[in-house]
C-alpha cells in the first residue's frame, strides 16, 4: 500500500502540473470576457464533446454508476437509455441552435439567452435565473469538493481538512487563469482518463473471471439475483425505479455547466462531429461501468460501500502504475466538475448581476478580474462549506441536478421549438420546476414513488405552455 500511495502520489503531482500548465498557456489567450466565459467561441469537436460530457458526469460516474450495478445488477442497465436520451436530446435538439441563436445575439450566459429571447427590460427571468443557478451550483460545488476530501482520505490517508484545502485550491488557481478555455480542456484530459480506466479495468475483471461465460457462472454462484433483468424486485417497484432511471436524462438540457459548451463551440461541424463522440463516449463509460459492477459481485462479494468497488478493484486488478493513474482519474472526475460549476456560479454574478444588471461598463481587464475575484470568493466560500461537512449539503446536491434540469430544460427546448413562449409562460415555468422539485424531496415522495426531476419537468413543461397560451397578445 505505501508503494501505491507512493507512485500514485507521483502521478497526482505529474496531473497537477499538467492542469496548472494548461492554467498558464489559457491565460494568456484569454483577454475578453467572452474569452474567459466561452473561450472566443472558438472550442472544436472533440473538447466540446468531451468535455460538456465529462463535466456533466463528475465522480458518480465512476464510482455511483459502478455501486449502483454491483447492488442492483443487471437491472442498473436500464441506466445506460436514461443517461444517453440525456446526450441525445442535448445533441441533436439543443447543441446547434443555441449555439447558432446565442452567437447572433452575443449571448454569453444563459441568463443572457432567455433575457435577449425575451427582450425582457425588466431583469425578472435574469434573476430568477441567477438565483437558481447560484443556490444549486454552490451546494452542488461543496458536496464535489467534500468527495475530493473523501478520496484524498481514502488514497493518502490525508485528513479531509487538508485534501479539501489542497484540492480546492489547485481547481481555483487554473479555473481563475483560463476562464472556460482551462476548463474545457482539463475536462478533455480528464473525460479521456475517465473512460481508458473505466475500460481497462472492467476488461480486466471480465478476463479474470474467464470472460463472459465464466462471468455468468461465477456471479450466479455468489449472487443470482444479480443477473436477473429486474434484480429481485416487483414489477411495480422495478417500474417505477426504471422510469427514475431513465428520467435522470430530462436533467441533461437543463445543466448551465454543460450547455454554455455549446455556446463556446466553434461551428456547425464542432456540433456535428461533436455528437458521435459524446454518444460514443457516453456508452463506453456507461456499459463499462455496469460490466465491472456485475464482476464485482463475483470478485468482491459482500462489500459493505459498493461505492468502495472501483478503487478496490483498480487496486488488486491491476499493475501499480496503471491503478495510480485510474484513481488519478476519480479525483480529475471530481476536479473537472467543480472548476465548471464554479465558472457557471462565477458568470452568474460577475456577468449577469456586475456587468448587466448593474450596468458596470469598466475596461475587459477590469472585468476579468472581477471574474477571476468572484471565482476565488465563491470557491473559497464553498470550500468553508464542504469543511463545515454540514448534512444538508447531501440532501442539497440529491435535487441540484433535479432544479437545474426542471427550471431550464424545459424552457429551453420551447425557446429553441415553439415560437408562442411567453415572457409569463418562462417565468411560470422556471419557478414551478424548481419549486415542485424542493416540495417533492422535500416530502419524500422521490424514495416512495419516483425520482423527482420527472415530476417536475413536466410541471414546467404544463406551466409553460398554459402560462403561454393565456398571457399570448
Amino acid at each position: 500500500m505505501t508503494e501505491l500511495s507512493g507512485t500514485i502520489a507521483v502521478v497526482f503531482i505529474i496531473y497537477v502540473l499538467a492542469m496548472l500548465g494548461i492554467g498558464v498557456w489559457t491565460s494568456r489567450v484569454t483577454r475578453s470576457p467572452l474569452d474567459f466565459f466561452l473561450a472566443d467561441r472558438s472550442l472544436k469537436a472533440w473538447v466540446t464533446a468531451i468535455s460538456s460530457t465529462a463535466s456533466s458526469e463528475s465522480a458518480w460516474a465512476v464510482l455511483g454508476t459502478v455501486g449502483l450495478a454491483y447492488k442492483d445488477g443487471l437491472s442498473a442497465i436500464w441506466f445506460l437509455p436514461g443517461c444517453l436520451l440525456g446526450y441525445l436530446i442535448n445533441w441533436l435538439f439543443i447543441a446547434e441552435k443555441l449555439r447558432k441563436y446565442s452567437e447572433e445575439n452575443h449571448a454569453i450566459t444563459l441568463p443572457d439567452y432567455f433575457e435577449n429571447y425575451f427582450d425582457d427590460k425588466t431583469h425578472v427571468l435574469r434573476v430568477i435565473s441567477v438565483v437558481i443557478i447560484f443556490s444549486c451550483m454552490m451546494a452542488y460545488v461543496a458536496a464535489q469538493f467534500t468527495a475530493i476530501g473523501k478520496t484524498f482520505d481514502a488514497i493518502f490517508g490525508i485528513p479531509h481538512i487538508l485534501s479539501i484545502s489542497i484540492g480546492g485550491a489547485i481547481v481555483l488557481v487554473y479555473t481563475m487563469m483560463g476562464g472556460v478555455r482551462a476548463v474545457a480542456w482539463t475536462d478533455f484530459a480528464q473525460g479521456i482518463i475517465m473512460v481508458l480506466g473505466l475500460i481497462i479495468l472492467s476488461l480486466v475483471a471480465l478476463t479474470s473471471l474467464g470472460g463472459f461465460s465464466g462471468m455468468l457462472v461465477e456471479v450466479g454462484k455468489v449472487s443470482p439475483e444479480t443477473l436477473e433483468w429486474m434484480g429481485g424486485k416487483s414489477t411495480a417497484v422495478f417500474f417505477g425505479s426504471t422510469v427514475g432511471l431513465l428520467g435522470i436524462g430530462l436533467g441533461y438540457p437543463g445543466q448551465p455547466h454543460v450547455i454554455t459548451r455549446y455556446m463556446a463551440a466553434k461551428n456547425t461541424e464542432a456540433i456535428k462531429k461533436g455528437t458521435w463522440i459524446a454518444l460514443g463516449w457516453g456508452l463506453m463509460v456507461y456499459s463499462s461501468s455496469i460490466l465491472l459492477g456485475i464482476c464485482g459481485q463475483a470478485l468482491f462479494p459482500g462489500l459493505e460501500d459498493p461505492e468502495h468497488l472501483f478503487p478496490k478493484a483498480a487496486e488488486q486488478l491491476l499493475p501499480t502504475l496503471l491503478t495510480a493513474v485510474v484513481l488519478t482519474g476519480v479525483l480529475a472526475a471530481i476536479m473537472s466538475t467543480v472548476s465548471a460549476q464554479i465558472l457557471v456560479a462565477a458568470s452568474a454574478i460577475a456577468h449577469d448581476v456586475y456587468s448587466k444588471m448593474l450596468k458596470k461598463t469598466f475596461s475587459h481587464e477590469t472585468i476579468l478580474l472581477v471574474s477571476r475575484v468572484t471565482v476565488l470568493v465563491l470557491g473559497l466560500g464553498a470550500m468553508l462549506i464542504a469543511l463545515g461537512e454540514t448534512r444538508v449539503i447531501f440532501w442539497f446536491v440529491l435535487f441540484a441536478w433535479s432544479g437545474l434540469g426542471a427550471s431550464f430544460g424545459p424552457l429551453i427546448l420551447f425557446t429553441l421549438y415553439s415560437k408562442n413562449t411567453t415572457r409569463q409562460g418562462a417565468i411560470a415555468g422556471m419557478l414551478s420546476g424548481f419549486l415542485t422539485t424542493l416540495i417533492w424531496k422535500a416530502t419524500g415522495l422521490s424514495d416512495a414513488l419516483v425520482y423527482e426531476l420527472v415530476p417536475a419537468f413536466l410541471v414546467a413543461t404544463l406551466s409553460i405552455y398554459f402560462v403561454s397560451k393565456m398571457t399570448r397578445e
